[in-house]
C-alpha cells in the first residue's frame, strides 16, 4: 500500500482506504516518507499501539491505532516520560 493522504502530520491514510494515528513519539520518522513509499500494516504487541506502518524497503516502522481510536492521554505521557 503507498500514501493517499499524510495532509495532517500525525494522521496517514493508506491507498486501500485505512486511516491510521501515528505515535508521537514516532511522527519525525514519517519527515522520510515519499509518495511512492510502499507499506505494510502489521499487527504489534505494544500498550497503547496496535500495529505498525513498515516501509517494505528497509522495514523501518512507525507505530499506530487507527485514526478513528483517541490516545489514551495518561499512557501516552507516561510513555513519552520514560522513554
Amino acid at each position: 500500500m503507498q500514501i493517499k493522504r499524510h495532509d495532517k502530520s500525525h494522521i496517514v491514510v493508506l491507498s486501500d482506504g485505512s486511516a491510521w494515528r501515528i505515535w508521537p513519539g514516532d511522527i519525525s520518522e514519517t519527515l522520510r516518507w515519499q509518495p511512492t513509499t510502499q507499506f505494510r500494516v502489521a499487527d504489534i504487541e505494544h500498550d497503547i499501539c496496535s500495529h505498525a506502518l513498515v516501509d517494505r524497503a528497509d522495514g523501518s516502522r512507525v507505530r499506530v491505532i487507527r485514526a478513528s481510536a483517541d490516545w489514551p492521554v495518561h499512557a501516552v505521557q507516561r510513555s513519552l516520560r520514560e522513554g
